[in-house]
């Protein structure tokens, strides 16, 4: 989300407290604007005219013409983010850059509607990488979020490994989707609500099987899933027609759809990292085709040791039937 439009910093700050109170986790500041972390768990980019640093690198690109959209082409490939602002919201353009970028450079949409949030994922079926709202008023921010296709970002942090060992037998189910996903994008799953693990697509190849890279190995079924609509589900409750949230390495989100699930007995390994004072856990499938999301690139567990860092999504509180509620709660 954009916080670096208004002149008057009280105004930044109060667009960026509706983005957090909307479940947004990644905005955009004016250099000067860092002590906002203190308002809550926020991940900041800087743009200083343009160049956008922090978080991610990038640019800020406005396209109002035929040669702005030439020199945007122009960076697909070279930086590893565009947030692409157009006049009167062209969709041409974003085909265009789309296109070009050809998943080498995140194509980032500036939206002030929920009608162009939702348009964003259907762009040359697609879609763009991911949305940024950019709205003057904090009453108009969740109104352009809730009808994304694209569902915005959520805030990724690395943790610990401390172990992996084998377990018993168990029941682990794997999401079969209607959507190719990339190396690096999968779905956020663990056996604590507050701790989601970023479980890779096996969209990579490993010499035995090929690639399906519309299928997350998810785990066991008692774990918990990120929807979209921001609550969890257990994967034993999933079924085919059932919307579910994809995930990439930078955070960025889209909406898919289920095609089957398939619960199958397998071997099962559990899994526990750290992070700061508290430990966290998620049970897969003892299989060298489930990856676990790393800074960097993927690790099969198979090959995850101590000292390894992955990608999760850590959250405050509670569920009470999927909805995330303000209170104390332990599970382990």
């Amino acid at each position: 989300m954009r916080v670096d439009v208004p002149d008057d910093p009280t105004e930044r700050k109060e667009l960026l407290k509706s983005g957090l109170e909307s479940g947004i986790g990644v905005f955009i500041i004016r250099p000067g604007d860092e002590s906002f972390s203190s308002l809550g768990k926020v991940e900041l980019i800087v743009n200083d005219d343009g160049t956008l640093s922090g978080y991610v690198d990038g640019k800020v690109i406005t396209i109002s013409s035929p040669e702005d959209q030439d020199d945007a082409m122009r960076s697909c490939g070279k930086i590893d983010v565009m947030v692409v602002l157009t006049k009167d919201w062209s969709v041409i353009p974003f085909e265009n850059l789309i296109a070009a970028a050809a998943g080498k450079t995140k194509i980032m949409a500036c939206v002030s509607s929920s009608e162009d949030a939702e348009l964003c994922g259907k762009i040359l079926e697609k879609g763009t990488d991911g949305i940024v709202v950019n709205v003057q008023e904090p009453k108009d921010v969740k109104g352009v979020i809730e009808k994304a296709g694209n569902a915005g970002s959520v805030r990724l942090t690395a943790v610990k490994i401390v172990s992996v060992r084998n377990i018993q037998t168990g029941d682990r189910v794997c999401v079969d989707t209607c959507s190719a996903m990339v190396p690096g994008e999968g779905m956020l799953i663990g056996s604590q609500s507050s701790c989601l693990f970023l479980v890779q697509s096996e969209s990579e190849e490993n010499g035995y099987v090929a690639a399906r890279p519309f299928r997350v190995n998810a785990g066991a079924v008692h774990a918990y899933m990120m929807m979209p609509d921001g609550k969890t589900r257990y994967l034993s409750e999933l079924k085919a027609g059932d919307d579910v949230l994809l995930v990439d390495r930078l955070g960025g989100t889209k909406v898919g759809s289920i095609g089957r699930c398939k619960t199958e007995l397998r071997p099962m390994l559990i899994v526990t990292a750290v992070h700061g004072d508290d430990e966290y856990t998620t049970i897969l499938q003892n299989a060298e085709t489930v990856k676990m999301v790393t800074p960097g690139g993927s690790v099969s567990v198979n090959e995850l040791k101590k000292g390894d860092e992955v990608l999760v999504f850590l959250d405050e509180g509670g569920r009470h039937f999927g909805m995330p509620v303000k209170e104390k709660i332990r599970e382990s």
